[in-house]
């Protein structure tokens, strides 16, 4: 029983036995307590209809009149006084009667033998061929005493229910169990099939095919498996994108710290060109720190610590000294920036609220166009604080705004290898927004301009 199929099949044919010996239980229940009774009474009422018949005319031949009876589906015993003892119609299995019961219907009283037989299955009782389960009552003929015993004749009565009682229960059972082993497989073969999917998503193989037609649970999990397998090739296809990104990013000022120390080492350059040199070394040290440090903070956000230390602080201002610290870049590029930040106090965490602040900032200046605006505001509304920042720049696909927030992805990459970066920063920046318990959307037309809005609880 390896297999969910075996272990199907196994459970539900035990259930089958179990339920068929549950019902035989509670039918030979039935039958002890109701139909025993009755089953008596009228074979007692049909024995004394005999007995008054056979007193009321005499001159009937009684063995003549038995054996009519015996034909007609009856066994008889039949003893009188002497102790002669005649039998009509089917024998009896087994013929053993006490002599005081026989004696005791000699003297008048009714034997129940159906009744008083012993209280065994269903099957033995109704069944059972024996003597003891007869009907006894005293029968008076041309003045003689009798005692006669009468039980119908279940084999000559039932002879063909007996076959296709039979016929019925064996196609029972064996249709049953086809069906079983039918439907069993149709209930398992999803599982299966979603079985060989895993295997094949284990493998790295992402083009996995599962039924997804069935309208019941299977068919809500096989989409929900294949939603994952979507996703998984999804983050697999980021993970090499991220790989070679960051490989990039990691590679490129390192062949350039290498390239300027290996020019620092010769002895004709000048001072000013040493200077040059090591500027240029210090801004890729620069550029790799920054990288590092991403990448521990978004390791940071994404085990969950306990990394949120909220507290009041000045929105307004804190967004105004950013700027300032941009105000020579902004500048550099002639950028026109205009902002409207009213002194609101609201709750959280300032340090990781001021990287959202940086990274939106620095995306506005870094993918604007020359002399290009942008536009930084935030208001109040109700519990909550809008903040919008709004440039002028290059705008972003329909399909790029959808993948925006994603780890590790960076638009067009034609466009973007010119310009530091490495897909972290918008991650980081919904990661910290969830965190605060807001949210932030994307507005973008490409080559118009782009609109990032981040709504913050103010406590």
């Amino acid at each position: 029983m390896k297999t969910l199929y075996l272990k199907f099949i196994v459970i539900t044919i035990g259930m089958m036995f179990i339920s068929f010996i549950l019902a035989f239980i509670v039918s030979n229940s039935y039958y002890q307590q109701k139909l025993k009774p009755i089953n008596d009474q009228k074979n007692t009422q049909v024995a004394l209809d005999i007995a008054r018949f056979t007193e009321a005319h005499p001159e009937i031949a009684l063995k003549e009149y038995l054996e009519s009876l015996a034909a007609t589906g009856y066994q008889f015993y039949l003893i009188d006084e002497a102790g002669n003892k005649t039998f009509y119609g089917e024998p009896f299995r087994d013929q053993t009667l006490a002599p005081t019961i026989e004696q005791k219907v000699l003297n008048g009283e009714v034997f129940h033998g159906i009744l008083q037989f012993p209280q065994e299955t269903f099957v033995t009782g109704f069944f059972a061929n024996e003597l003891k389960n007869t009907i006894g009552v005293p029968l008076n003929h041309n003045g003689s005493r009798f005692a006669l015993f009468m039980r119908p004749d279940i084999k000559f009565l039932f002879n063909e229910m007996h076959v296709l009682f039979g016929w019925i229960v064996g196609l029972t059972i064996l249709l049953s169990v086809v069906m079983v082993l039918i439907n069993t497989r149709y209930l398992v073969k999803p599982i299966s099939d979603l079985t060989k999917a895993t295997k094949s998503l284990e493998s790295g193989d992402f083009n996995v095919k599962v039924d997804t037609n069935r309208h019941d649970e299977l068919g809500l999990l096989s989409k929900s498996f294949l939603q994952m397998a979507r996703k998984l090739e999804q983050t697999d296809e980021i993970r090499k994108e991220f790989i070679s990104n960051i490989s990039h990013d990691i590679q490129s000022p390192l062949s350039n710290i290498k390239g300027y120390t290996s020019l620092l080492e010769k002895e004709s350059i000048t001072t000013e060109e040493k200077k040059q040199y090591v500027s240029i070394i210090n801004g890729e040290i620069e550029r790799l720190s920054s990288l590092t440090k991403q990448l521990l903070l978004l390791a940071s956000l994404d085990r969950n610590e306990d990394i949120v230390k909220k507290k009041s602080f000045n929105l307004g201002q804190q967004i105004k000294e950013l700027i300032q610290n941009y105000q020579w870049l902004i500048g550099e590029k002639g950028i026109m920036l205009s902002y409207t930040l009213p002194d609101i106090e609201m709750v959280g965490d300032p340090s990781l609220l001021n990287t959202v602040w940086d990274n939106l900032l620095s995306n506005a200046i870094k993918y604007n166009k020359p002399d290009g605006t942008i536009e930084i505001s935030a208001e109040e509304k109700g519990e909550s604080v809008l903040i919008r920042f709004e440039d002028s720049g290059i705008g972003m696909k329909d399909s790029e705004v959808e993948r925006a927030f994603d780890r590790f992805y960076r638009a067009d990459q034609s466009r973007t290898r010119s310009i530091e970066g490495t897909g972290l920063g918008l991650s980081i920046v919904k990661m910290i927004v969830d965190l605060h318990g807001g949210r932030i959307s994307i507005s973008s037309k490409e080559g118009i301009g782009t609109t990032f809005i981040v709504e913050l609880p103010v406590k």
